[in-house]
């Protein structure tokens, strides 16, 4: 990838793919994270450093598989991994918390987050896809020293009720409860309005086997009341990269605006909501940037 055209053209060539086939060369194992085990994938040396990719509501690690290797080449220890309640992670909850706690909550989310940055080495490059890009912020502002950079993928580019800012139906948003509104997407999910390839979808239906609804009903209800903290990402003193699909369900506009307010810069590929399945070889050529100038390679 030498020029921007030669990234669009690797990502024009793509073709559909078996999603459950991790890279060759992939690890895969169990963290044990505050809310229980969390499954992992990792591959590469790291002489450059340490990236780790979190995937968001009713995904997976597998999200990111061109995207694995990708960076393992570039020289990175590259780590992935299922959130709390889903799919191979469906174990991991509330209730295995000390003390058990009844809800899925950002402190679950964002204390998983960073005790798998604090058990390898950090500071890390963190991306955050869609809700982990919310979680990772809240990170951010907690334990800035853990990262070399944030990447917010296709991250709601708001706070309080993100919803709001969907296109054409965010106004109606307020009209929802939690659980209603996760059925929403699921329903949106299982009926491939998003219109993804044939084994990308058998994959994506399968992951609803394991993915504990609860956590979805949950998760939808903290995209509800996301914190305020822009200022403490801006002020956290690591590169920022806000990096989303022209067809996203948020307007480019709006993760323009929430992108010059914590002081990040903007990529936006020809796609949708999912860069890292449909856009890989330039988002990981604009991450590769990234980490240059974070100066901890």
């Amino acid at each position: 990838m030498t020029t921007l055209d030669d990234a669009v053209a690797r990502d024009q060539a793509l073709s559909d793919l078996d999603w459950r086939e991790l890279p060759v060369g992939a690890e895969s194992d169990v963290f044990a994270a505050p809310s229980g085990g969390l499954a992992r994938v990792a591959m590469g040396t790291g002489e450059r450093g340490r990236v780790v990719l979190a995937p968001g509501v009713t995904g997976s690690k597998e999200d990111f598989t061109l995207m694995l290797p990708l960076l393992a080449e570039a020289g990175y220890r590259v780590e992935s991994y299922d959130l709390a309640g889903q799919y191979e992670s469906y174990r991991a909850g509330p209730e295995r918390l000390q003390p058990p706690r009844a809800h899925y909550d950002y402190d679950l989310f964002v204390d998983d987050l960073i005790a798998l940055l604090a058990d390898g080495s950090a500071p890390a490059h963190v991306l955050g896809y869609s809700f982990a890009g919310l979680a990772a912020e809240v990170a951010l502002a907690r334990r800035p020293d853990l990262f070399a950079s944030l990447t917010l993928l296709s991250t709601p580019p708001a706070t309080g009720n993100v919803f709001r800012g969907v296109k054409r139906i965010g106004r109606f948003s307020f009209l929802a409860s939690p659980r209603q509104g996760a059925g929403l997407m699921l329903w949106g999910i299982r009926n491939n309005l998003n219109g993804v390839p044939p084994r990308r979808l058998a994959f994506v239906r399968e992951r609803f086997a394991l993915t504990r609804r609860e956590s979805v009903d949950d998760i939808v209800g903290l995209m509800m009341r996301m914190p305020d903290i822009a200022s403490a990402v801006r002020d956290a003193g690591v590169p920022l990269l806000v990096a989303t699909g022209s067809h996203d369900l948020w307007p480019v506009a709006q993760h323009a605006g929430y992108a010059a307010r914590i002081g990040a810069r903007l990529a936006v590929y020809d796609t949708g909501h999912s860069p890292c399945e449909t856009a890989p070889h330039q988002l990981v050529r604009d991450l590769l940037t990234l980490f240059a100038a974070s100066g901890r390679e």
